[in-house]
């Protein structure tokens, strides 16, 4: 550890580097009961933490080596960290990135003066391709974690968090993909202050360095998930290991949606977007800290802002399950009129998420409904109780995968048999009551026979429905419409419809 401290303290990061603050988040704080404190690495100029470890590296090369150059695989952070760092010193540097490697990072490590290679379908095909470039073309080549002088460029974080935060401090909370950083940081922080809880925080589907551990050596992950890619490493480091093994108070896993949560919180209390491995950390912290018996501060290192712009949808759409402020139900009502409305009833003022329904044969409908919480697993074990006391058969699918990724998408379909049924889109106001107001306006013999619902976050939300209306009630109906107030488009002979939801 002595060893580690003094690399830490004489590492060369900050010629490249800068040091980040240590954010306080304020309500997240409030919540948990004790100062929640970010520190800030996607501030820095590769928007990540990893320029640290390449820097430190790539600065103590001889001129026998710059002149060589170096080299690496990676498809994201420490890609740009080398990149960046090889400009600075006058060295050239090759990149080998597989060609699932968005292209945003791609184009950055470029701009950066990489040469970039693409090879192979998985980072391991990179891999092995640098490790062969290496040795015919007289390269260094420059491990993303697994070597001492990236430890202990990562390290300097610890020193920059005891210096920031001289107050008491609970816990650090580090994210772990093959240890560089947790390694670092955990051989400073345990030096100067062994009271301090040193705590790594993996994607529970790529929880290589918790696996390690267990077994006593590195090993081989069968697969790993790839939501959190800047920590989706199969196998720790040998050297990380020794030191995560010895240094750090715990491995703790967390799930997609936690990270998604965590990704909302940063960006409600600071507006940066963190990328799903930056996050890890505070998914962690939110998670476990609640439960530390010790005074202190908590501190969450979001360690990069490299995300891709496409994933954001996904982000969007999980962080309210993974805070635990909606639930997603699959409830069975009776198939006779009035049942929505009974239904919605039940469920008082609370905000309804989503709603999705298509009419079938037989005594019971089947709908896919979300529901707003405030009071977290608590307040939805009430609802189900509820439901369920009304004799209705209630299944909890919040944390049901096919069900968020899949099924609810899914509800719907072609019906035979669906006589008169118009297709409407509707605005409804964004507010408690919308969806109560439009199903008590319809009349009994106007019956629902396919309804899509999903809040997007808008002020407007955005409703797909299909209503059973014999030709003799239409200037009633559209009288409702006119009263209702809403906006309104008749999708009725949309190709759409007439391909993929309509009865023959």
């Amino acid at each position: 550890m002595e060893d580690y401290v003094r690399r830490i303290l004489n590492s060369s990061v900050y010629e490249a580097a800068v040091e980040t603050p240590l954010d306080r988040l304020g309500p997240l704080s409030e919540r948990i009961g004790r100062d929640v404190l970010l520190k800030r690495e996607d501030l820095q100029p590769v928007f990540s933490f990893k320029l640290r470890g390449a820097y430190n590296r790539i600065a103590r090369l001889t001129g026998e080596e710059r002149r060589r150059g170096v080299i690496c695989a990676s498809a994201g952070n420490h890609a740009q960290g080398v990149a960046y760092s090889a400009r600075r010193m006058g060295t050239r540097a090759v990149i080998v990135m597989p060609r699932t490697t968005p292209s945003i990072k791609v184009e950055a490590v470029r701009r950066l003066g990489g040469e970039v290679v693409i090879h192979g379908d998985a980072f391991d095909d990179s891999r092995l391709h640098a490790l062969d470039m290496c040795a015919r073309e007289n390269l260094v080549f420059v491990h993303p974690y697994d070597d001492a002088d990236v430890i202990a460029g990562q390290g300097t974080i610890g020193v920059e968090i005891l210096r920031q935060h001289p107050g008491p401090l609970a816990a650090v909370y580090v994210p772990i993909g093959g240890g560089g950083l947790a390694a670092g940081v955990a051989a400073y922080v345990k030096f100067l202050r062994p009271d301090v809880r040193v705590v790594g925080v993996e994607p529970e589907d790529a929880a290589s360095m918790k696996a390690a551990i267990a077994a006593g050596r590195p090993v081989a992950l069968d697969e790993v998930g790839i939501f959190a890619d800047g920590v989706a490493v199969r196998q720790a480091g040998d050297e990380t290991f020794r030191l995560c093994r010895d240094l750090l108070d715990e491995v703790v896993t967390v799930t997609t949606d936690e990270i998604c949560a965590a990704i909302k919180d940063i960006f409600d209390h600071t507006r940066a977007i963190a990328e799903s491995a930056g996050a890890v950390s505070l998914a962690g912290l939110r998670r476990y800290a609640p439960k530390l018996d010790v005074p202190g501060a908590a501190v969450a290192i979001l360690s990069g802002a490299n995300m891709n712009f496409d994933r954001l949808r996904h982000v969007a759409e999980r962080a309210e399950i993974g805070e635990r402020s909606e639930a997603l139900l699959g409830v069975t009502i009776p198939e006779r009129p009035g049942s929505y409305r009974a239904f919605i009833q039940l469920l008082g003022a609370r905000s309804i998420t989503e709603f999705n329904y298509r009419i079938a044969p037989g005594a019971s409908a089947r709908i896919f409904v979300g529901v707003g919480l405030k009071g977290g697993d608590r307040e939805k074990q009430e609802i189900v109780s509820l439901l369920r006391a009304e004799g209705l058969n209630v299944v909890d699918m919040s944390d049901n995968e096919i069900a968020k990724l899949h099924v609810r998408y899914m509800v719907g379909g072609r019906v035979e048999g669906v006589a008169n049924e118009l297709l409407y889109r509707f605005e409804f106001p964004e507010r408690p009551g919308a969806l109560l107001r439009f199903l008590e306006g319809l009349r009994s013999d106007w019956n629902i026979s396919l309804f899509h619902y999903r809040n997007h976050g808008s002020d407007y939300g955005r409703v797909l429905a299909g209503i059973q209306v014999p030709p003799a009630e239409r200037p009633a109906f559209d009288q409702f419409l006119k009263e209702l107030g809403y906006a309104f488009w008749d999708e009725t002979r949309n190709p759409a419809y007439a391909m993929f939801l309509a009865g023959d």
